[in-house]
């Protein structure tokens, strides 16, 4: 088994970022974070060079950039519950390159490498949080240190039970697309203290970094767990139901699937891009007597709007109940 090693480099900078739990959503968020400085070193030595690339991802994703500070990982541990499961990791993260090969990945070992770290992830099935957070010793190694957890149901208040009063928590719902800088992360609001400004910045380098990042109120995220956190799959359900169209009226299945992908991230980027409400772009492809209006009406017919929206209230109502105490 692996054992966790302090780095005791006298010019080591940057701090150091630990992962409890690396399920799909913490291998995303860690891809993503590692891919974001890999690719802001690219950005450095290509501009150097007199090389300049269009970026890969959205407009409004942040690379960081200049020499590693304090707000900048520079370290990574990587959680998990076996050594089977570490096994695997360490592979995953090898394609990631040599900053990927760096990541320390760790089985039952959570006390120490959270006492190692300066920020937490917390980032396990929103049931497992007590049992974690109540190991022995844990809750003396998060003494001072930011805590973010991406758990879905699981308040601000009954983490801030399970931590040291001095342990910042912060709430954070990324989704699934941050593992290719697509992502989009809400944070709840910080409490003002001695070291909001810095855990500001710190979150909004990880997580704009993988994507979009936005500060709401604690009060909405369950809605913001249903609509970004589940919505990557229900717009593949979406997806998938254009693509079957096209093969229905004789398309080849790889072409189908192309296009309606392609065509839902165009129309989803001229609306962030170009601030251009979704109405005005339907309208703009609507044409009278055309094929838009008549494929139109026959989803309408289908109540397809309606049952979208109630399928966003039902994951909402559902988050809500997710980090509650089971009945039984």
């Amino acid at each position: 088994m692996q054992s966790v090693q302090r780095s005791n480099s006298p010019d080591a900078q940057g701090y150091t970022l630990c992962v409890l739990g690396c399920g799909t959503m913490g291998i995303a968020i860690l891809s993503g974070v590692i891919d974001g400085l890999n690719s802001a070193s690219a950005a450095t030595t290509n501009h150097q060079n007199g090389f300049h690339k269009w970026e890969s991802h959205t407009p409004g994703t942040l690379t960081p950039v200049g020499p590693p500070d304090a707000t900048v990982p520079s370290r990574f541990l990587a959680c998990v519950n076996r050594e089977e499961t570490a096994k695997r990791l360490r592979s995953t993260f090898a394609t990631l390159g040599a900053l990927g090969e760096s990541v320390e990945i760790v089985a039952k070992q959570n006390s120490e490498a959270v006492r190692q770290s300066d920020v937490v992830l917390l980032c396990c099935k929103p049931q497992l949080a007590h049992s974690i957070l109540s190991e022995p010793c844990l809750r003396e190694a998060l003494e001072g240190k930011l805590l973010i957890s991406i758990l879905a149901g699981v308040t601000i208040r009954q983490l801030t039970e399970l931590v040291p009063s001095s342990t910042r928590v912060v709430r954070a719902m990324p989704n699934t697309p941050c593992k290719i800088r697509e992502g989009m992360t809400v944070v709840s609001t910080l409490p003002i203290s001695c070291h909001t400004e810095t855990d500001r910045a710190i979150i909004l380098k990880i997580f704009s970094s993988i994507g979009r990042c936005r500060f709401l109120e604690e009060k909405h995220f369950d809605a913001c767990t249903a609509l970004s956190g589940s919505g990557p799959a229900f717009a593949c359900i979406f997806l998938e139901a254009m693509a079957d169209g096209g093969v229905m009226m004789g398309l080849p299945r790889t072409e189908a699937l192309e296009l309606a992908a392609q065509t839902l991230q165009g129309a989803a980027r001229m609306v962030i891009q170009g601030g251009t409400h979704p109405a005005q772009l339907k309208d703009a492809v609507t044409t009278p007597g055309g094929c838009t209006i008549a494929g139109l009406l026959a989803l309408e017919d289908g109540r397809v709007r309606s049952t979208i929206a109630r399928g966003i209230q039902i994951a909402t109502e559902r988050a809500s109940e997710l980090g509650q105490p089971s009945k039984n």
